[in-house]
Protein backbone atom coordinates (compact mmCIF):
# COMPACT_ATOMS: atom_id res chain seq x y z
CA UNK A 1 0.00 0.00 0.00
CA UNK A 2 1.72 3.67 -1.06
CA UNK A 3 2.15 5.85 1.92
CA UNK A 4 -1.40 8.10 2.65
CA UNK A 5 -0.55 11.57 1.40
CA UNK A 6 -0.47 14.53 3.56
CA UNK A 7 -3.33 15.87 2.21
CA UNK A 8 -5.34 12.97 2.99
CA UNK A 9 -7.95 12.57 5.89
CA UNK A 10 -8.72 9.56 7.39
CA UNK A 11 -12.68 8.54 7.70
CA UNK A 12 -14.31 5.47 10.20
CA UNK A 13 -17.45 4.55 8.56
CA UNK A 14 -19.44 2.36 10.55
CA UNK A 15 -22.30 1.02 7.77
CA UNK A 16 -25.32 0.09 10.22
CA UNK A 17 -28.16 -1.19 7.94
CA UNK A 18 -31.08 -0.71 5.22
CA UNK A 19 -34.66 -0.64 5.05
CA UNK A 20 -37.30 -1.62 2.32
CA UNK A 21 -34.71 -3.58 -0.11
CA UNK A 22 -36.60 -4.69 -2.91
CA UNK A 23 -35.28 -6.93 -6.03
CA UNK A 24 -36.26 -5.86 -9.39
CA UNK A 25 -39.71 -7.25 -9.43
CA UNK A 26 -40.67 -5.91 -6.54
CA UNK A 27 -39.82 -8.55 -4.49
CA UNK A 28 -38.53 -8.08 -0.94
CA UNK A 29 -34.89 -8.97 -0.47
CA UNK A 30 -35.16 -13.13 1.38
CA UNK A 31 -31.74 -12.79 2.48
CA UNK A 32 -27.71 -12.44 1.18
CA UNK A 33 -27.67 -8.45 1.20
CA UNK A 34 -24.45 -6.83 1.43
CA UNK A 35 -23.11 -3.21 0.71
CA UNK A 36 -20.21 -2.66 -0.94
CA UNK A 37 -18.71 0.99 -0.33
CA UNK A 38 -16.22 2.73 -2.73
CA UNK A 39 -14.08 5.62 -2.82
CA UNK A 40 -12.49 6.81 -6.06
CA UNK A 41 -9.39 8.25 -5.70
CA UNK A 42 -7.64 6.69 -4.77
CA UNK A 43 -10.30 3.64 -5.53
CA UNK A 44 -10.57 1.85 -2.65
CA UNK A 45 -13.21 -0.70 -1.98
CA UNK A 46 -14.93 -2.02 1.06
CA UNK A 47 -17.90 -4.89 1.10
CA UNK A 48 -19.53 -5.93 4.16
CA UNK A 49 -20.22 -9.38 5.32
CA UNK A 50 -23.93 -11.16 3.46
CA UNK A 51 -26.34 -10.66 6.29
CA UNK A 52 -27.87 -13.96 6.18
CA UNK A 53 -31.16 -13.38 8.23
CA UNK A 54 -32.53 -9.32 7.90
CA UNK A 55 -34.28 -9.95 4.78
CA UNK A 56 -35.40 -6.34 2.93
CA UNK A 57 -33.79 -4.71 6.56
CA UNK A 58 -30.72 -6.17 7.21
CA UNK A 59 -27.78 -4.96 9.59
CA UNK A 60 -24.51 -4.86 9.54
CA UNK A 61 -22.82 -2.99 12.00
CA UNK A 62 -19.08 -3.14 10.73
CA UNK A 63 -16.80 -0.11 11.09
CA UNK A 64 -14.58 -0.04 7.82
CA UNK A 65 -11.53 2.86 7.92
CA UNK A 66 -10.81 4.39 4.56
CA UNK A 67 -8.35 7.59 3.98
CA UNK A 68 -9.87 9.73 1.57
CA UNK A 69 -8.23 12.74 -0.44
CA UNK A 70 -9.18 16.13 -0.16
CA UNK A 71 -9.74 15.54 -4.12
CA UNK A 72 -12.33 12.77 -2.94
CA UNK A 73 -15.73 14.30 -3.79
CA UNK A 74 -18.07 11.20 -3.77
CA UNK A 75 -17.90 7.84 -1.48
CA UNK A 76 -20.68 5.53 -3.55
CA UNK A 77 -22.47 2.98 -1.86
CA UNK A 78 -24.23 0.07 -3.77
CA UNK A 79 -26.44 -2.96 -2.01
CA UNK A 80 -26.51 -6.15 -3.36
CA UNK A 81 -28.79 -9.23 -2.50
CA UNK A 82 -26.13 -12.67 -3.54
CA UNK A 83 -25.73 -11.16 -7.32
CA UNK A 84 -28.57 -9.10 -7.86
CA UNK A 85 -27.46 -5.70 -7.84
CA UNK A 86 -30.56 -3.75 -5.18
CA UNK A 87 -29.36 0.13 -5.59
CA UNK A 88 -26.77 2.16 -5.04
CA UNK A 89 -26.05 5.89 -3.89
CA UNK A 90 -23.62 8.56 -4.13
CA UNK A 91 -22.26 10.01 -0.79
CA UNK A 92 -21.12 13.83 -1.38
CA UNK A 93 -17.97 14.05 1.21
CA UNK A 94 -19.13 17.66 1.88
CA UNK A 95 -22.07 16.10 3.99
CA UNK A 96 -19.38 15.16 6.62
CA UNK A 97 -15.69 15.94 5.49
CA UNK A 98 -16.27 19.67 7.42
CA UNK A 99 -17.40 17.92 11.09
CA UNK A 100 -15.24 18.64 13.76
CA UNK A 101 -12.21 15.87 14.08
CA UNK A 102 -14.29 12.65 16.01
CA UNK A 103 -17.29 13.98 15.66
CA UNK A 104 -19.79 11.14 14.62
CA UNK A 105 -22.74 11.74 11.99
CA UNK A 106 -25.60 9.15 11.41
CA UNK A 107 -26.72 9.59 7.71
CA UNK A 108 -29.03 7.83 5.76
CA UNK A 109 -29.85 7.93 1.94
CA UNK A 110 -32.37 7.00 -0.39
CA UNK A 111 -30.94 3.95 -2.16
CA UNK A 112 -31.79 4.29 -6.91
CA UNK A 113 -32.08 1.12 -9.07
CA UNK A 114 -30.50 0.74 -11.85
CA UNK A 115 -34.02 2.61 -13.38
CA UNK A 116 -33.39 5.12 -11.06
CA UNK A 117 -36.26 4.38 -9.03
CA UNK A 118 -36.26 4.75 -5.26
CA UNK A 119 -35.12 1.17 -3.44
CA UNK A 120 -34.63 1.47 0.36
CA UNK A 121 -32.58 3.19 2.53
CA UNK A 122 -29.17 2.91 3.48
CA UNK A 123 -28.10 3.64 7.01
CA UNK A 124 -24.25 4.81 7.80
CA UNK A 125 -22.10 6.68 9.97
CA UNK A 126 -19.01 8.73 9.54
CA UNK A 127 -16.75 10.30 12.08
CA UNK A 128 -13.43 11.83 10.33
CA UNK A 129 -10.73 10.56 11.89
CA UNK A 130 -7.98 13.66 11.09
CA UNK A 131 -5.84 15.21 8.55
CA UNK A 132 -1.98 13.68 7.13
CA UNK A 133 -3.78 10.30 7.15
CA UNK A 134 -2.26 9.05 10.44
CA UNK A 135 -2.52 5.51 11.08
CA UNK A 136 -4.35 5.08 8.05
CA UNK A 137 -1.16 2.47 6.41
CA UNK A 138 -2.10 0.11 9.63
CA UNK A 139 -5.80 0.03 9.28
CA UNK A 140 -6.53 0.92 5.56
CA UNK A 141 -5.01 -2.28 4.12
CA UNK A 142 -7.51 -3.16 0.77
CA UNK A 143 -10.55 -5.46 0.97
CA UNK A 144 -10.58 -8.79 -1.01
CA UNK A 145 -13.95 -8.01 -1.87
CA UNK A 146 -14.81 -6.19 -4.91
CA UNK A 147 -33.45 10.94 -4.46
CA UNK A 148 -31.73 13.69 -5.86
CA UNK A 149 -31.16 16.61 -3.41
CA UNK A 150 -33.23 19.54 -4.63
CA UNK A 151 -30.80 18.98 -8.34
CA UNK A 152 -27.75 19.17 -6.30
CA UNK A 153 -24.77 18.44 -8.36
CA UNK A 154 -21.06 18.16 -7.61
CA UNK A 155 -18.63 17.61 -10.27
CA UNK A 156 -20.84 16.46 -12.86
CA UNK A 157 -22.98 13.92 -10.92
CA UNK A 158 -25.95 13.94 -9.56
CA UNK A 159 -26.50 13.87 -5.34
CA UNK A 160 -28.47 10.72 -4.41
CA UNK A 161 -29.54 11.65 -0.98
CA UNK A 162 -30.05 13.81 1.60
CA UNK A 163 -27.88 13.67 5.43
CA UNK A 164 -30.28 13.23 7.75
CA UNK A 165 -28.12 13.57 11.24
CA UNK A 166 -29.58 12.34 14.66
CA UNK A 167 -29.03 15.33 16.79
CA UNK A 168 -28.86 12.83 20.02
CA UNK A 169 -25.70 10.92 19.14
Amino acid sequence: MEKPSSMARVIEVPVISAEGLLLNHGQSVKNNAFIILESNHPFTSRSTAMDREGGSYPSWNEKFVMELPVGAHFISAEAHSGDMFIGKVMIPVSDFIDLPENYLSFLSYRLKDVKGKKNGIFNLSVKVMGGGGKGCAAVCAPSTAVAPADGKVVDGKVVDGIPVPYQNY
